[in-house]
């Protein structure tokens, strides 16, 4: 039951009994209460000064280990598996700790952990001028990581700012280098390879800590007011290369092909000189056989020379003009008409070939046409 109510006895909260007007004793309350925690906390019941300094130590103890405790649970840290983490000690640095579980007392030190294995991109545009004093839009891309975690803390306050700087210092740099073909053509390759060179170095001189991968040239064109002007150049020289691969072409189809002639008619003038060679020793040879027949029987061997000369020559004439001595008239012989009329077979494998019967044939048939023409030449002498 409540302690005003009848029947409770007549005692308030803190120990007293009703009675009186006036408000109960705080002080009383506040010693009773004080009591009843030493006793809970292992006080006792002792007088008051003792039991009052007892609970105060105690409070104190708790206090103290509960801050502990709270302060040691603030202290723990976990640095990732891609991540590395820099320690600054009262302000100045202390140590770069790697992966796991780390504990550094609170309000001493400082803690920056960084992303070492993340692939980090920007990018760059803008209009630049060239070596010609031509104006480009060129847009670049620069991946990067963290490579000095150290430095990328604590030597530049912002370092991707100062690599947005760089970057555009170094593709500059490297444009106003290069000729406005070059930068929109073929040569872009080349000033993304410059411009990661330069860029790297300024980084390195900065102790930024980045560490480029690669650079890339996205885009290059010219300006909107030019576009049709540049279109007609790209399209000259697109029809400047193709014809120098056209005559290229042509000079490697040519070339050869003349070599080819060249060789063989070099070839075609060897076999000839070893064939006149050939037939010049051999002529040579014969010759020495006959000379050495001739001086055996000089008129045997004349006579063999004169018919096989004779069959050469009529062997390739079909015609045959006789100047009879000491007449007006010219024998003609017509041997191709008096083979054709001869009932001897020819010997020779070629049908323009005269076997050495038929020559002799024709021989007599000559002799005895001469002999005629000779007697009638003689008796027309007579009668006149």
């Amino acid at each position: 039951m409540a302690w005003n109510e009848p029947g409770g006895n007549d005692q308030d909260p803190w120990g007293g009994r009703k009675g009186g007007d006036g408000p109960p004793d705080l002080d009383e309350a506040l010693k009773k209460f004080q009591e009843k925690l030493n006793g809970i906390f292992g006080g006792g019941s002792g007088g008051g000064s003792g039991s009052g300094g007892g609970f105060s130590s105690s409070l104190l103890g708790l206090l103290l280990v509960g801050a502990l405790v709270v302060y040691g649970l603030f202290g723990i840290y976990q640095v990732n598996e891609q991540e590395r983490a820099v320690v600054l000690r009262l302000g100045v640095y202390h140590d770069t700790v790697g992966p796991g579980l780390h504990w550094n007392p609170p309000l001493i030190d400082q803690v920056f952990p960084v992303n070492v294995t993340k692939v980090r991109s920007r990018s760059a545009r803008g209009q630049m001028l060239t070596q010609d004093l031509n104006i480009v839009d060129v847009t670049l891309s620069v991946q990067y990581e963290i490579g000095d975690v150290k430095s990328f803390v604590l030597n530049v306050r912002d370092p991707e700012s100062s690599l947005v700087q760089a970057t555009d210092s170094a593709l500059r740099h490297v444009v106003g280098s290069s000729p406005m073909h070059e930068v929109l053509t073929e040569g872009r390759e080349k000033i993304a390879i410059e411009v990661q060179t330069r860029l790297q170095a300024y980084l390195d001189s900065y102790q930024t800590g980045i560490s480029l991968g690669t650079v890339n040239v996205e885009d290059t064109s010219p300006p909107r007011e030019v576009q049709a002007a540049f279109d007609d150049v790209n399209k000259a020289r697109e029809d400047e290369e193709r014809l120098k691969n056209e005559a290229q072409t042509y000079s490697n189809g040519i070339l050869p092909e003349a070599r080819g002639a060249a060789q063989r008619v070099i070839e075609e003038a060897m076999a000839y000189r070893e064939q006149v060679v050939a037939k010049a020793e051999g002529e040579a040879k014969r010759f020495e056989q006959l000379l050495t027949e001739y001086r055996k029987a000089p008129k045997v061997t004349r006579e063999r020379l004169y018919i096989d000369a004779m069959q050469e020559v009529m062997s390739n004439s079909s015609k045959v003009m006789v100047d009879v001595e000491g007449g007006n008239n010219m024998l003609y012989l017509p041997l191709d008409k008096i083979i054709g009329s001869s009932s001897k077979p020819v010997t020779s494998g070629r049908a323009d070939e005269v076997s050495p019967d038929v020559i002799r044939e024709i021989a007599d048939q000559v002799a005895d046409q001469l002999r005629r023409e000779s007697i009638n030449n003689t008796r027309r002498r007579e009668v006149r």
